[in-house]
């Protein structure tokens, strides 16, 4: 049975779906990259794109808590309307502005009465290993991404609403003050409102993510886990790791949201509620139900 809304929403989605798909705003060749596309999914497939990690929990033993895979669930009007925050168009402008190798580098924060818009300098980071799949999960978000390996802090200003810092990977291509660079950051930059740690679905938790979430616990930073790469992994594999990543945010962590972000950058598999998220905690989408 249809979602509540679902075939309201399927209505419109459908009116407009070709007019998006040849958005001179708007362009991907990739399948499921506009909500309006999803929503003309089969009920399955379409909580399989939206709600990834609903869909694994036929995969699970009888008796798995699975109460955190529901923690933040939008309706589906809320992921609708969260998405024109990453869509550009000629008054909502979605561009790399900075780079850092230092804080001092980093953009200035305006005083608060001076801000032109309430939320501008609202920001979130990503950090994850190299070759985590960072630059193809912000491609993925905005239709753009850095080139390359990320070696420096790239920050990318979305609109008035808040800016998305790409930090530099970790690991065996950091950069050489990679610790000094982000550390600095994550200790000193008040605007931030939330880290997203990206966690490989092939490879699993390695040691230099243990230690990432060490330096965010020991902080205080918020942060939330973004399992990436999730249509290479099997689906065995994407179970064990899921459970895993939930266990350890349930037990061992004081900072980190319950719920975990499945995705797929190639399938656009959680990368619709992904979007909702950011809306929500940059405080640029109050919850239609809540």
């Amino acid at each position: 049975m249809a979602a509540p809304g679902l075939s309201r929403l399927r209505r419109v989605a459908g009116a407009n779906c070709l007019l998006r798909r040849h958005s001179a705003t708007w362009r991907s060749s990739t399948k499921n990259a506009s909500f309006a596309e999803v929503l003309q999914l089969e009920d399955k497939k379409l909580t399989g794109v939206v709600f990834p990690l609903q869909s694994l929990e036929r995969y699970l033993a009888p008796g798995v808590n699975t109460a955190s895979f529901r923690t933040f669930s939008p309706s589906l009007d809320d992921i609708h309307r969260a998405e024109a925050l990453f869509k550009p168009s000629g008054r909502h402008v979605i561009d790399y502005f900075s780079s850092a190798v230092r804080m001092d580098h980093a953009p200035q924060l305006s005083q608060p009465e001076v801000r032109p818009f309430p939320g501008m300098e609202r920001e979130v980071c990503f950090v994850g290993r190299s070759n985590v799949g960072k630059s193809s999960l912000i491609k993925a978000l905005f239709s753009l991404a850095p080139d390359g390996h990320t070696k420096k802090m790239n920050f990318f200003k979305v609109g008035k609403y808040f800016t998305l810092v790409d930090m530099p990977g970790y690991g065996y291509r950091a950069p050489q003050d990679f610790a000094d660079m982000v550390e600095a950051y994550l200790q000193e930059r008040q605007n931030l409102k939330r880290t997203f740690l990206l966690v490989d679905s092939v490879v699993g938790f390695q040691k230099a993510d243990h230690i990432a979430i060490e330096m965010l616990e020991e902080f205080g930073i918020p942060y939330v886990f973004v399992l990436t790469k999730i249509d290479k992994a099997p689906k065995g594999l994407l179970v064990k790791n899921v459970l895993e990543i939930q266990d350890l945010a349930e037990k061992h962590t004081q900072g980190c949201f319950p719920q975990l972000f499945p995705v797929s950058s190639i399938e656009y598999s959680g990368i619709h509620l992904l979007r909702c998220f950011i809306a929500h905690v940059t405080g640029n989408l109050p919850m239609m139900n809540s």
